[in-house]
Order: structure tokens, then sequence, then C-alpha cells
């Protein structure tokens, strides 16, 4: 009897403690951008994601076309400079990655990358990287 009273008093236990314990956890998101038309969406994406979710680690990895919004002088549709969004974000942890195998192929010099941007090897082998040794969940915006 008294095995069945600690055996249901461990249940009760875990079932009061686990969704805490879960919404405690810090979630990890890669963010994937492979086409700069749609940076703007991704970063109001990521600013509402953030809103939403204060202790969501976020990871963005650009690539291709995607690149571009980080790189020096780049500008919105709207002519904007997309630095400003970048900076803002950055100070809120969102780190921002970038395909060093898109700047060679493209013939782009390192220094053109914003400073808030870190060249990563191959944009897609750091979103696998992430995603498996890390555990980071995946989204395409």
């Amino acid at each position: 009897m008294i095995s069945l009273l600690r055996s249901i008093a461990l249940v009760l236990l875990l079932s009061v403690t686990a969704p805490t314990l879960a919404a405690d956890r810090e979630h990890k998101v890669v963010y994937h951008i492979n086409d700069s038309t749609h940076a703007s969406a991704a970063l109001n994406n990521i600013r509402n994601h953030l809103n939403a979710s204060p202790k969501t680690r976020i990871v963005v990895v650009t690539l291709g076309a995607g690149i571009d919004f980080l790189l020096e002088g780049a500008k919105n549709q709207n002519g904007n400079p997309y630095e400003i969004p970048v900076q803002e974000l950055a100070a809120r942890q969102v780190e921002f990655r970038v395909c060093n195998n898109t700047l060679e192929t493209r013939k782009i010099d390192k220094s053109l990358v914003l400073p808030e941007a870190t060249v990563v090897p191959s944009g897609v082998a750091e979103i696998a990287r992430l995603q498996i040794e890390e555990g980071f969940a995946y989204l395409k915006p």
C-alpha cells in the first residue's frame, strides 16, 4: 500500500512539474534564408517570435541570394537599410551566419559582410549541424 501511495505521489509530482520544466526550457530555432527578397518578412517573423517567446535562441543561416541583405549597403524594397534591423536583432542575441561557399562562388569579399554576421564554411552544412548536433527546429519563412 505504501508503495502504491508513493507511486501515485510521484505521478502527481511529475504531472505538476513537467509542464513547468518544458516552459523553462530554451527553444532553439534556425531560420533558413536563401532569397533576400523575403528578408524583411523574415526579420519581422523573428522579431515577432522573440516578442512571443523571449527565451528562444535564434540563428539565421543565409546562403545563395539570401546573403544579400547581410552585405554592407543592402536596402529593402522601400530603400531602408537592412543594417538597422539586423543590429537590433543581434542586440537581442539573434545570430546571423553567411555561407562562405556563396561568397566564393559570387566572388564577394568577406569584408562586405555586416559585422553582426559570422561567415560559416557552408550554409546547408550549418543548418544540418544545428539541427542534428544542437537540436534546433527548422523554419523557412
